[in-house]
C-alpha cells in the first residue's frame, strides 16, 4: 500500500509520542504514521476515566474514527504493545498489521502488580521527581539516551503515572487473543533491554506466527536508541503488509 498506509504507534511509559520523532520521517516513506499521546501524557488530558487499557484502546479507536481510517498497523512500545493488544481484542477488524517492540504477552504476576500499585501510590504521594526516573534509567538501555528520556518522563504528571500503573496492572493475559490474530506481524527486541529479556519477544512472534528482529546492543527503546537500525528493520515489512 506503499505512503497510504496507515501505522500508529502506541509510546511506552512514562514518555509520550516524542519517542517516536527519531524514526518518523523514516517510516513515512512507507506509512501515514501516526503517533497519538496516550490518555494523561504529553498533550492529552487523563480525565477521570476508571484506569483501564481498554480506555485507552477506546481513545485510539475514536482517533481511527476520527480520521476516517478503517483500517491500520497497530504498533507499540513496552506499554504501547499492551495498548495494541487491548485495540485487537476490542475491534481486530480494524486491524491490519501488528508491530511490538520490547513488549510482552502475559498479564502482570502478583509481584509486578505489587510493585505497580508502590509506584501508583508513591507518585501520588511524593510526585515522580527525581526517584521514578533514577529506578528506570538504569535498565532501560544505552546511556546516551538517559538525558533525553529523563527529560520527557519527568516533564509527565504524577496523576497519569498513578492511573497507568492502576491501568497496566488490570490487563488481562493477551496470549489468546495473539494466537487468534490474522494478520502480519513483526516483532522488533533489543538485546540489551534490562526490562523484558528476548525470550518475551521470541513468545510474541511464535503466538502471532510473526516474524522477529533482534537489535544487538539495544535496550527497551529502540527507537529512542537506535533509530537507524529500527527503521531499518521495520520499513521493509511495512512496505510489504497487504
Amino acid at each position: 500500500m506503499g505512503t497510504v498506509q496507515p501505522l500508529v504507534l502506541f509510546h511506552a511509559f512514562p514518555l509520550d509520542a516524542r519517542m517516536w520523532d527519531g524514526v518518523r520521517d523514516a517510516l513515512a516513506e512507507h506509512a501515514r504514521v501516526i503517533t497519538p499521546d496516550q490518555r494523561g501524557f504529553g498533550r492529552s488530558p487523563l480525565g477521570t476515566a476508571v484506569p483501564s487499557l481498554d480506555v485507552v484502546a477506546a481513545d485510539a479507536i475514536a482517533l481511527l474514527d476520527s480520521l476516517a481510517i478503517d483500517r491500520a498497523v497497530i504498533g507499540g512500545c513496552s506499554m504501547g504493545g499492551y495498548v495494541a493488544m487491548a485495540l485487537l481484542r476490542a475491534a481486530p477488524e480494524r486491524v491490519s498489521g501488528l508491530l511490538f517492540v520490547d513488549t510482552k504477552a502475559p498479564a502482570d504476576t502478583e509481584e509486578a502488580a505489587a510493585n505497580r500499585l508502590a509506584i501508583a501510590e508513591r507518585a501520588e504521594r511524593e510526585g515522580i521527581v527525581p526517584w521514578l526516573a533514577d529506578t528506570m534509567l538504569p535498565v532501560l538501555g544505552s546511556a546516551a539516551v538517559h538525558g533525553q528520556v529523563r527529560e520527557w518522563l519527568e516533564e509527565q504528571s504524577p496523576e497519569t503515572v498513578a492511573w497507568t500503573q492502576r491501568a497496566m496492572m488490570a490487563r488481562p493475559d493477551s496470549r489468546d487473543t495473539l494466537r487468534a490474530a490474522n494478520v502480519d506481524t513483526l516483532v522488533v527486541h533489543g538485546d540489551a533491554d534490562g526490562l523484558m529479556p528476548v525470550s518475551l519477544g521470541e513468545e510474541l512472534a511464535d503466538l502471532t506466527r510473526g516474524s522477529l528482529v533482534v537489535l544487538p546492543g539495544v535496550g527497551h527503546l529502540p527507537p529512542v536508541e537506535a533509530p537507524e537500525a529500527f527503521a531499518a528493520a521495520v520499513g521493509p515489512w511495512l512496505a510489504s503488509v497487504r
